[in-house]
């Protein structure tokens, strides 16, 4: 059998989700030919970086580089906010070649659906890892029904994929959460040096849903002169990838407003704009409280049920809609004094809503004993082999 994975995204938050199913390949299935694509930049850096930390060889012939996209693909990307994956269509057109050997291809992302839909690769068996747990209607569009096999991690993903008709026969597999064998046993360093309580402030990009644009930077503001609790400010890691920032489904378009200076330079306040920190479950792991919009990153902080606390200055209707179905792990409020005043409560009662959050986190991750990485490749290769004699046959 011959595997590629492919990283063509520029930042590096979706790596975890797919390199550790590689590694267990390497592992557990020797025998097939293995070729991880990358394509420069933080991501190419990040696959190097987690390869070796699986036990491999940041230099390993297996990694191989892409030709990189167009000029003029990295200038549509800048100019539309990243919301037209210029760049990663760019890739895929200038390296069709590389492709077309493979048995299968497997992604973390859906722009890689044009191989078989554009350019032709209809052989080729595209194997989805998604990337993140979360609700968000994009997560669930058309361009999800695309693949021949998807890895799910629980029983909330299959669920909501069928009930939109948008899963193939024999073509998905609940494997769990691979990311969690590459971030949970690194080690958790306290990011503060006093024993108050630490909040994660972690707004999603897209100006639709995201509490930063209207809200957030009062929010720093207040947290930079109060004195009962520390804050790591760690927002997805493409909010501020653009000053302008274009989200999809819903579609929004607005100016990404900067972190207040007030904020800068205080010992009680972190602010990470994008590091590896920001996606490797350092923070969700480190905080006591989680403070946020429509981020996935809630699941994973939801590994330790702990307070959750929801923000909705944009008004969204809420209730009822599977969209927001992690806005039942905490508290909703609109405004900043109502985030006090929920602050202050999730202190007095920490445990209200543990309940529930173990109930949304067994069903967004289906965890065995086995690690779900070779869960998932032990799935890829008993799909294919499946495939192989349904052929012949």
């Amino acid at each position: 059998m011959k595997i590629g994975f492919l990283f063509n995204h520029s930042v590096a938050h979706q790596v975890a989700h797919s390199l550790p199913i590689a590694a267990a390949l390497a592992r557990f299935h020797p025998s097939v030919e293995l070729t991880i694509f990358v394509c420069g930049g933080e991501s190419e850096a990040e696959v190097r970086r987690l390869w070796a930390a699986f036990g491999f060889s940041e230099t390993d012939q297996r990694i191989s580089a892409l030709t990189p996209p167009s000029l003029t693909s990295k200038f549509l990307a800048k100019a539309s906010g990243d919301a037209l994956p210029a760049e990663r269509i760019s890739i895929l057109y200038r390296n069709v070649s590389r492709f077309r050997s493979l048995d299968a291809l497997v992604v973390p992302e859906k722009t890689s659906t044009i191989l078989k839909t554009r350019l032709g690769l209809n052989h080729l068996a595209l194997i989805h890892t998604r990337h993140g747990a979360g609700d968000r209607a994009i997560g669930f569009d058309a361009a999800s029904g695309r693949f021949d096999l998807v890895l799910l991690s629980g029983r909330k993903i299959l669920r909501r994929l069928d009930e939109a008709g948008l899963l193939q026969p024999n073509g998905h597999a609940i494997v769990g959460y691979p990311k969690f064998d590459a971030v949970l046993d690194l080690p958790c360093d306290p990011v503060f040096q006093n024993d108050r309580p630490t909040v994660v402030y972690n707004p999603h990009p897209s100006p639709a849903l995201s509490s930063w644009y209207r809200l957030g930077p009062q929010i720093l503001e207040w947290f930079a002169v109060q004195d009962r609790f520390n804050l790591i400010f760690a927002p997805h890691v493409m909010l501020f990838a653009r000053k302008l920032t274009v989200g999809l489904s819903p579609f929004s378009v607005s100016t990404v407003p900067d972190v207040p200076s007030a904020a800068e330079n205080l010992s009680h306040i972190h602010i990470d704009k994008g590091s590896a920190k920001s996606v490797d479950m350092s923070y969700v792991r480190a905080a006591d409280i989680y403070l946020g919009d429509a981020s996935s990153q809630v699941y994973e902080f939801l590994i330790e049920p702990r307070p959750c606390i929801f923000l909705n200055p944009n008004g969204h209707d809420w209730q009822g809609n599977p969209d927001f179905a992690h806005w039942q792990a905490g508290p909703v409020v609109d405004n900043l004094d109502e985030m006090k005043t929920a602050l202050v409560n999730s202190l007095m009662a920490p445990t209200a809503f543990g309940g529930t959050q173990e109930e949304l986190f067994a069903e967004s991750f289906d965890l065995t004993d086995q690690p779900s990485s070779q869960r998932a490749a032990d799935a890829i290769v008993s799909w294919l082999g499946r495939n192989r004699q349904d052929n012949q046959c």
